[in-house]
């Protein structure tokens, strides 16, 4: 393997490349029209224009990969995250032109896709449950049936897909059938497909997910637990790892489940097990996602492990080059999806041009970016421009450095979640680690922030007085320090 195309764009793109050419490896990058100028186009060996912005005639259009392999030499493909990159129907066609992926079988994939089969495989572990129906339901009276059994309130969950869509909070019988039709209406229309079942609805949830490595030689491990408990929309903002609530016992039992989730499918290569946990701390088996999370940093920096790498040498037949023994937690990490979203506005996306854009440096700060300055933030694509990572030699270092990070971190032109990535650092909730998947429902308001930006434009109004009053030799002893020492009071 001499050479690797990277199917994905953005930061994820860059990052693959990175340990790729640490590794040896020759990098090939394909692109869109609209990012012919991107950081991960330019950082390449090689680069391939495969179509118009929008993704599904680009980075959605498998064929378009494949003939880039060819073109170019590539003898194997990482998807990255997102895109084609859990698509099984990819996944066989890659096999099929005599190519690698580097990522698990298509076999796998197809069971895991489907959360109701992905259950069915779990099962056979005795992995825990969610209460609920462990097959689709069509029929509403049936189905209502059965949401009474399980005991209300309950959730109605598509069988494909993710993210949120085609999924239904039913408190009481009344409004089952009409909120079944529109979960099936809205699985029908993201995944193509209606199919739904029924979970009892945990009221308080962590969500904890299990990484986990396996190679073609029958090793699976577990390398702990992220927890990614802070979202909007039923997609996160913020992660950290190791969890603030797992006892030792809690986390070798979920990690002993999770490895069993991925024996269950002769799961190879990068993947994740995810939980649900309740305020008992009792966690049931959501989802297998088949492929590199977009919080695996958090995971590297308490392991050590480059996780990359690790993808790319069991792809290329190896074993893993640890043991579950070898694997041991130092230290916390944090991280903050920047995106380009305005917490204000119901975190709606945004675009338009990074006319500042100064990342932070020091101790213990990790930034996967691919943006620069001057940049376009493109409306085709997810929102976020970066990772922010802190670590720390525990999780109060890693929120500190976290929002010493966030402070240095200068983004205009565009709204972005640094302001909400602060508050979350400095809620009590977070910091005591009592928080669950509703933390923004339970804590946050827009009207938070904007008092916020009200008082930073009042401190920059009150320097800017200051600074034309001064004599120039004297602004910095006698103008801005009265100023400096209002804020710090206004502060604290």
């Amino acid at each position: 393997m001499q050479k690797i195309l990277v199917a994905n764009r953005g930061e994820i793109a860059l990052r693959v490349m990175r340990s790729a050419r640490e590794m040896g490896i020759k990098t090939v990058a394909v692109y869109s029209a609209a990012d012919r100028n991107a950081l991960h186009v330019r950082y390449a060996d090689e680069a391939v224009y495969i179509g118009e912005a929008p993704s599904n005639q680009s980075y959605l259009v498998g064929e378009k990969i494949i003939d880039a392999c060819k073109v170019t030499g590539a003898e194997a493909i990482h998807p990255g995250y997102g895109f084609l990159s859990e698509n099984a129907a990819f996944a066989r066609a890659v096999r099929e032109a005599g190519l690698t992926l580097i990522g698990p079988s298509p076999e796998a994939m197809e069971v895991m896709g489907n959360k109701l089969s992905a259950k069915a495989a779990a099962l056979k572990y005795n992995i825990p449950m969610v209460p609920g129906t462990e097959e689709a339901i069509t029929d509403i009276a049936e189905a209502k049936q059965r949401a009474t059994e399980v005991g209300f309130p309950i959730l109605i969950k598509a069988a494909a897909g993710g993210g949120g869509k085609g999924m239904r909070i039913v408190n009481n019988a009344d409004v089952f059938e009409e909120q079944m039709n529109l979960a099936v209406s809205e699985a029908t229309s993201a995944f193509g497909d209606g199919s739904v079942f029924i979970e009892r609805y945990v009221s308080s949830p962590r969500h904890i997910e299990i990484q986990v490595m396996g190679d073609t030689h029958g090793n699976i491990v577990y390398l702990f637990e992220r927890d990614c408990s802070v979202q909007r929309r039923h997609q996160k903002v913020v992660e950290e790892a190791p969890s603030a609530i797992l006892t030792p016992a809690i986390r070798e039992e979920m990690g002993r489940c999770a490895v069993n989730v991925a024996r269950s499918v002769n799961y190879t290569g990068a993947g994740t097990v995810e939980f649900i946990m309740d305020e008992q701390l009792n966690f049931y088996f959501l989802e297998m996602n088949t492929r590199l999370q977009v919080e695996h940093p958090v995971t590297e920096l308490i392991t050590g492990i480059d996780l990359v790498k690790e993808q790319i040498n069991v792809a290329r037949g190896e074993a893993l080059s640890f043991t579950q023994e070898d694997l041991k937690i130092s230290g916390h990490a944090m991280e903050l999806r920047v995106y380009a979203e305005d917490p204000g506005n119901n975190f709606l996306p945004g675009t338009g041009t990074l006319q500042v854009y100064e990342t932070p440096k020091g101790p213990g700060v990790r930034v996967d970016d691919c943006y620069e300055q001057g940049m376009e933030i493109p409306i085709y694509y997810d929102p976020m421009i970066a990772k922010l990572i802190t670590y720390g030699k525990d999780r109060e270092e890693a929120i500190t450095r976290m929002v010493r990070a966030i402070d240095e971190y200068r983004i205009t032109g565009i709204p972005t979640t640094l302001a909400f990535g602060k508050f979350v650092m400095q809620h009590e909730a977070f910091t005591s680690g009592n928080f669950d998947t509703h933390f923004v429902e339970k804590h946050f308001t827009p009207e938070l922030l904007q008092n916020d930006n009200e008082e930073e434009a009042l401190i920059a109004a009150l320097i800017m007085d200051k600074l034309m009053q001064a004599p120039v030799a004297n602004i910095s002893q006698t103008a801005v320090a009265p100023v400096s020492n209002w804020v710090k009071n206004r502060r604290n």
